[in-house]
């Protein structure tokens, strides 16, 4: 993580933007699910990473 740069940064988050639109065009069904799912998927699959970029040393 030391060598990268924010460009670097900026376009890991437009390849994850551009990967997600295309999981969407694949499995549209994911677009009509309930905001409170969501919502527990993403703190599900993000309190790994959080925890250790924030809490662990």
């Amino acid at each position: 993580m030391k060598g990268l740069t924010v460009f670097d940064i900026s376009l890991v988050k437009l390849s994850v933007f551009f990967a997600t639109i295309v999981v969407a065009k694949l499995f549209p069904k994911l677009l009509h699910m309930n905001y409170p799912v969501l919502i527990v998927l993403v703190l599900a699959f993000s309190a790994k990473p959080l925890y250790d970029f924030w809490f662990r040393k």
